[in-house]
């Protein structure tokens, strides 16, 4: 039912209004005579069914002649729907062919020069021909009578169908007075509750006119019942849906008023602090030189910031990611200093050697100076611990005039702590090295990426990989971080990675980076730096820095030869420490402390040396030769001992070896077969003899082809029964032909053989140039002999 309709309701946009007639005057319609011919009524907005009254607007010419002219006779005029109400005078066409006889209760002369009437409608007809268009419609007609239904209990049934579902709508509408539904149940004629309910429907013009067009009463009854069945079903849902609207209008109303309420008291109070921080946010905005997607972002985030409320989990997503934009150094950089010489006077006072990487950063600085501007380069020091690989990285920031920052990646795992987290998870935060930016406030640092060779790689992705574009001096002028959604330019930024072992980098992680090789002190290097700069450090730690106190060089060199075994310093400056740590309870105790440091004190402090050369000057029994190893902590000495013993011509190799190294023992021990009777051996001992090759400190895991030739000697030693000579160290590959090739990492081994006290070393003929690389004073009283086939090895090593 239409609850905008029912009842005397001008809510409706509509020319008429409804009106119940109570006394249904059904004498009165009998004595009705109605003539053949009548003036015409069009209807836009609704469809009159006999016995209903309604008041109409009329505003029409036409409209008004018929209805005047109809008045002044027997005040009956035809009343007919229009096909299309859009149509502002219609037509004969546009008239539908059944309407109703009305008869005009009341006309009324409004002030603004319309009319309106109430009419009645008496009885139902069907339009024969307009006999008169003009002034007004006028056409002849046939009257349509109703025939009643007597006693048919499915017509009773669908009557009360009807006044039940009727009145449930009734209910159902809360804009419908309960008065409407006591009104229907006193409604007695049959065919005047249907013709009212039908009036009163909230359906279309369309539909109401089929009902009216219907001749059977019972089927009108039928067709009612149907489309009221459909109005329930609306009105229903139209219930549910408003009561849902209601509640949740109720509390959005509810939540308004206190949020109005409470902007009032934080206004007495001082202001909104979240107005003042979107507002604080816009006014840094103003100063930022970023590009413009950077800027669209931070211009679309304040638009949905100031449209949140801040208790919203959102807000705080947003606020944060602004944040970032905001503190991110966008297009600022720090000024280089091109300033070559002071560059070198830094580099040099912070640290001692090292000329080939200062060499490359004076390089880098002068093309800065001449070009004014270039992609930075990705520096890879590579060396083993305690050499100050980190340090020259704040050194090298330092001489350049830039900002310093350093980025630890031992042990990283996951790849978002790289690239970042998207910023819709829990915690998410940006990467790295979009942190450190942030951090330092500059776009041009120099960031050392510390320990790239222990980055680890799992189930979260793998972290060397997600460094590929940070590290590609092609692509990272365009770094994109998940969390910043946006691309960030790090082409400036000076990036320099340390590692101990190269072969643990990415093939396509290394293939990005400049390698530097940093190898580790001599003596005498180590000597230097500790009175330059472990000393005074160490000093200024305990608070003898006002003390005189004194090292000699040969008390330093003693401590670095009895008491480290190492490439780097590390080591030394702990044992320093402990002097110091000494020297600084005396000083507290006795007040006074010896000026000068004796080898009495360093061995009363440190205790008994832990290391002994000694060992290498021992006459050495047949079969044993002393190797060069490189290990990531540096050069090392490494032992090599075989024996015979009665047997079969078994060889055993023991002392934790790499399958390269077992593969150096067979190829040693086949070619002392093959060339046996050159050599001396008796080919029976081959076979009457077991063989034990045996590399001391078994714990520690060995491999490698350079303990080529160290096995070759000390098997040759073992089945000839000649000494090898003392003091003799040797390092180098071999091949069944006999050749001696060369290996890596000789200036580590040569260093080693030097603390060892080691006099002579055999090596490679191609490896004679890495021996120039190193400074002469290194190497003084160290004789090198570089042999091409391994008979020249034996010539050389066996007394």
């Amino acid at each position: 039912m239409n609850k905008n309709k029912f009842l005397l309701s001008a809510e409706e946009e509509n020319d008429f209004m409804p009106i119940i007639a109570i006394n249904e005057q059904e004498d009165e319609e009998e004595k009705l005579v109605v003539p053949d011919t009548l003036p015409i009524l069009p209807l836009r907005n609704t469809v009159l069914f006999p016995g209903v009254v309604l008041p109409i607007t009329v505003g029409r010419d036409k409209s008004i002649k018929a209805v005047n002219e109809a008045y002044k006779n027997d005040k009956l005029i035809g009343v007919l729907a229009q096909n299309d109400t859009e149509v502002e005078d219609p037509a004969v066409k546009d008239l539908c062919k059944i309407g109703t006889v009305a008869k005009i209760l009341k006309l009324i002369k409004m002030p603004d020069g319309g009319t309106t009437i109430i009419i009645q409608g008496k009885k139902r007809f069907e339009l024969l021909q307009v006999i008169i268009e003009e002034p007004f419609f006028k056409a002849t007609i046939q009257l349509l009578e109703d025939k009643p239904v007597l006693n048919d209990p499915n017509f009773d049934a669908y009557i009360s169908t009807i006044k039940d579902l009727a009145t449930e709508i009734i209910h159902l509408s809360p804009n419908l007075p309960t008065e409407a539904s006591i009104i229907l149940k006193n409604i007695e004629n049959p065919s005047f509750l249907i013709n009212f309910v039908s009036s009163n429907l909230n359906t279309s013009i369309t539909e109401k006119q089929e009902l009216l067009s219907l001749e059977s009463i019972k089927l009108r009854a039928e067709q009612l019942t149907g489309i009221l069945h459909k109005e329930l079903q609306f009105a229903e849902l139209k219930n549910k849906v408003t009561s849902k609207t209601r509640l949740e209008l109720d509390k959005q109303q509810r939540d308004y008023f206190l949020q109005q309420q409470l902007k009032s008291i934080k206004e007495e109070l001082g202001g909104d602090s979240n107005e003042r921080e979107i507002a604080e946010m816009k006014k840094k905005a103003e100063s930022k030189h970023w590009p413009e997607a950077a800027k669209a972002m931070f211009k679309s985030g304040i638009e949905k910031l100031e449209r949140m409320h801040p208790s919203t989990p959102d807000y705080s997503v947003i606020y944060n990611h602004l944040d970032l934009l905001l503190d991110l150094p966008w297009g600022e950089y720090t000024d280089d200093n091109y300033d070559l010489k002071n560059a070198k006077k830094i580099l040099d006072a912070d640290h001692y050697g090292m000329q080939k990487i200062k060499n490359r950063i004076l390089e880098y600085l002068a093309v800065l100076k001449l070009k004014g501007d270039m992609k930075s380069p990705i520096l890879c020091f590579i060396g083993p611990p305690g050499i100050g690989k980190t340090s020259l990285g704040k050194s090298i920031a330092h001489a350049v005039g830039r900002k310093y920052v350093r980025v630890s990646l031992g042990g990283l795992h996951d790849e978002s702590e790289i690239r970042g987290h998207r910023k819709t998870y829990i915690g998410a935060m940006p990467g790295r090295i979009i942190q450190n930016i942030r951090k330092i406030k500059t776009s041009n640092p120099v960031m050392i990426l510390d320990e790239i060779d222990k980055i680890g790689n799992d189930f979260r992705g793998d972290p060397s990989s997600a460094l590929l574009e940070v590290l590609d001096p092609e692509q990272n002028n365009s770094f994109y971080d998940n969390y910043l959604e946006l691309e960030y330019d790090l082409s400036k930024v000076l990036f320099i990675a340390t590692a101990n072992d190269i072969q643990n980098i990415q093939p396509a992680l290394r293939d990005r980076l400049e390698i530097i090789d940093l190898s580790g002190y001599a003596i005498e290097e180590k000597v230097e730096i500790a009175k330059r700069h472990l000393i005074p450090k160490q000093m200024e730690a305990h608070g003898l820095a006002k003390v005189n106190l004194k090292f000699s060089d040969k008390i330093i060199e003693k401590i670095i030869e009895n008491y480290t075994r190492e490439s780097g310093v590390r080591e030394l400056d702990r044992q320093l420490a402990s002097v110091m740590r000494y020297e600084a309870k005396e000083l507290a105790t006795k007040n006074k402390i010896k000026p000068m440091v004796s080898l009495a004190d360093v061995e009363k402090i440190l205790g008994p040396q832990r290391y002994n050369n000694e060992i290498y000057k021992m006459a050495n029994m047949p079969g044993v030769a002393v190797g060069l190893a490189w290990t990531y902590v540096g050069g090392d000495i490494l032992f090599i001992e075989t024996v015979l013993s009665e047997g079969k011509g078994e060889l055993k190799l023991t002392g934790n070896l790499g399958n390269v190294m077992k593969e150096s023992a067979t190829t040693a021990y086949t070619y002392l077969q093959a060339n046996a009777k050159k050599l001396g051996i008796e080919m029976s001992a081959f076979s009457t003899h077991n063989v034990h090759v045996h590399v001391p400190e078994g714990a520690t895991p060995k491999d490698g082809p350079s303990a080529g030739i160290t096995m070759l000697t000390s098997l040759a030693s073992a089945f000839t029964g000649r000494k090898v000579k003392p003091y003799l160290a040797m390092t180098g590959e071999i091949t069944l032909r006999g050749q001696v090739l060369p290996v890596g990492g000789i200036k580590e081994k040569v260093l080693a053989a030097k603390r060892a006290g080691l006099k002579e070393i055999i090596m490679c003929w191609q490896n004679e140039k890495d021996v120039q690389e190193i400074d002469s004073n290194f190497i003084t009283g160290v004789q090198f002999h570089y042999v091409k086939t391994m008979q020249q090895i034996l010539d050389l090593a066996l007394v």
